[in-house]
């Protein structure tokens, strides 16, 4: 990592200058220390801007494992601080300049929950907002699956969904959901200005007061098949956004 000190060596995987990387228990380390591990170069990327003082250790394979207490296959481990305002709704004016938000309701799959914030990172939503019922992007498999974009996309989580939609509505957010029941197809539809993409969990998708509350739309199936990977979808609805963003700039 570009300016970081020089790498300390750990000899003795009861060195307390790792204790928190010593038996991860990530449930613990996650909801009661307010700490998350990213895990693998992948991820470390995104962080290579570290601080000098930063402090960065180096062990052998064996070391590495007594200390995580699993065989360690990536190599490369760091413990990061959560954001304070993390788990609150956005602050005041934060929304002024998103125009795409990507909004989770029951997402509890770390696969699917990493893959969407890729796929937001990768095709330039603004943020993604999640209700209670959605997996934290934090948990180590999530951030892993995201290729560190849970580390770049900013991101809040509310009570529950009612209230992620009403912040929505409030901050001029139109509403569009995502389902097999769509009333419009996808590749027909124009996104407004400031559009938020609901995503429900795959088999119950977004519940019908949610629905109620949106403009929905379908994505074309062939040979009759039902419906797409939740994050599939993501990428699908984000890119057409972000292309017709560019023919409406193209345009003008």
């Amino acid at each position: 990592m570009t300016g970081a000190k020089k790498p300390i060596a750990i000899i003795d995987a009861d060195d307390p200058r790792i204790a928190a990387y010593r038996r991860i228990r990530e449930r613990d380390l996650v909801r009661n220390q307010k700490r998350f591990i990213a895990e693998g170069t992948s991820v470390l990327r995104v962080l290579a801007g570290l601080p000098d003082e930063t402090p960065v250790y180096v062990a052998s394979s064996d070391i590495i494992d007594a200390i995580a207490g699993f065989p360690m296959h990536r190599g490369v481990l760091a413990v990061g601080l959560r954001r304070n305002d993390a788990d609150v709704a956005p602050m005041s004016g934060a929304a002024e300049n998103w125009r795409t938000v990507v909004a989770l309701s029951g997402i509890a799959n770390h696969d699917n929950i990493g893959a969407i914030f890729r796929n937001a990172a990768a095709l330039g939503a603004d943020a993604v907002v999640m209700d209670a019922q959605s997996c934290d992007p934090l948990y180590r498999k999530a951030l892993r699956v995201s290729v560190g974009g849970v580390l770049t996309v900013p991101w809040h989580r509310f009570d529950h969904a009612g209230a992620m939609v009403d912040w929505l509505e409030a901050n001029g957010f139109t509403l569009a959901g995502l389902s097999p029941r769509g009333d419009a197809a996808l590749e027909s539809w124009q996104p407004p200005a400031k559009v938020a993409l609901l995503l429900g969990a795959e088999g119950p998708g977004l519940a019908q007061p949610i629905m109620d509350r949106s403009q929905t739309l379908r994505i074309a199936m062939a040979n009759g098949f039902d419906s797409l990977n939740v994050a599939t979808s993501a990428a699908l609805v984000l890119h057409h956004v972000r292309n017709a963003g560019a023919g409406q700039a193209d345009s003008g």
